[in-house]
């Protein structure tokens, strides 16, 4: 009897999920979107997003039915962007730092030891810098961004040979990234080896060797299980990551304004709740995750933020965004070098 993976566990859970989501549909809704991301079914966006999907649809008289694809069901980051580009999916959420690949100054909240706490990163992102970005992607033509930023919280590093406690420990490291300049361009700058890998192949690269090591907030090593194929869990806060609530523009525009403006109160509410969630959840995800078999260690930003800055990598940045973009940034976050 073939050996059923995890990823496609996951997979088909997730479309179990939406089935049972469709037949419990009594009457055909007017308008029915589908909404896109790339977590597991667990984790507090696709909790807060059903929330959201059934008060949306209860609001609407069910005129709107949300349909929910989590897990990338419907393909890699990289191809769903391109789907929601089209109009083939109407909602997405997706990281600024994959989002980058279009909108680039969408990564700017990833630039790697800006942000000290989550106070710094919501005066930014709900603020002056955040708009900014919305502004840009807007100005791709196809897509949107809603007010609301959700979060996935400050990234740490994993390991599955050794923790990471000084930069030189990150040199020649096999370590996965997503698909965007930003992460490759910061690891580099540390002499370290990173391999672009999308979050749907995650699990299988590192179980398989292909890398050593990945990073990501603690609620993703959590409820996507990266803890059975990682051993260390070093706590860099490296960077702010956050997944922005995105909508083919197109599509939006066919909806009555009436519609529009109760989907935009509840994913924006749904938003601020799952930031709750996740703050809430990190919280106790160390206990948790060392009970799990992990092994933890802090870590000292301040070597890590001057290597970058000796190795040009603020600079660098600074004129790849744009002075606008920039200042915009350090508004929030003070100087960065």
């Amino acid at each position: 009897m073939p050996v059923l993976s995890r990823r496609h566990f996951n997979k088909a859970a997730g479309a179990l999920a939406v089935s049972s989501f469709a037949i419990g549909t009594a009457k055909a809704a007017q308008f029915t979107y589908k909404y896109a991301n790339n977590l597991p079914l667990a984790h507090p966006m696709n909790k807060r997003a059903a929330e959201a999907a059934a008060a949306i649809k209860k609001e609407t008289g069910g005129r709107f039915e949300l349909q929910i694809f989590p897990s990338s069901q419907l393909g890699s980051d990289t191809d769903t962007l391109d789907q929601i580009r089209s109009g083939a999916v109407d909602f997405f959420t997706l990281s600024g730092l994959i989002l980058s690949t279009l909108v680039p100054v969408a990564a700017i909240n990833g630039i790697g030891f800006a942000f000290k706490d989550y106070p710094t990163v919501w005066k930014a992102m709900d603020g002056g810098l955040g708009a900014y970005v919305r502004g840009e992607i807007a100005k791709s033509g196809s897509i949107f961004a809603f007010d609301t930023i959700w979060d996935n919280g400050f990234r740490q590093t994993t390991t599955s040979s050794k923790p990471i406690v000084t930069p030189a420990d990150l040199v020649n490291l096999k370590i996965r990234v997503p698909p965007a300049a930003l992460w490759t361009s910061m690891y580099k700058a540390f002499g370290a080896a990173p391999t672009t890998i999308n979050f749907n192949e995650v699990y299988t690269s590192l179980q398989s060797k292909v890398v050593d090591g990945e990073e990501n907030p603690l609620a993703i090593v959590d409820t996507a299980k990266l803890y059975e194929v990682q051993k260390y869990c070093s706590l860099t806060n490296h960077m702010w990551d956050g997944f922005w609530f995105l909508a083919n523009s197109a599509n939006w525009k066919a909806l009555p304004p009436d519609i529009q403006a109760i989907v935009t109160k509840h994913i924006n509410a749904a938003g601020l709740a799952e930031r709750t969630d996740v703050a809430a959840l990190t919280t106790g995800l160390q206990k948790s995750l060392t009970a799990k078999g992990m092994v933890f260690n802090t870590v000292d930003p301040a070597p890590f933020r001057d290597k970058l800055k000796s190795a040009g990598f603020y600079k660098d940045w600074q004129g790849k965004f744009g002075k606008d973009a920039w200042s915009k940034l350090e508004e929030s976050v003070g100087t960065l070098g």
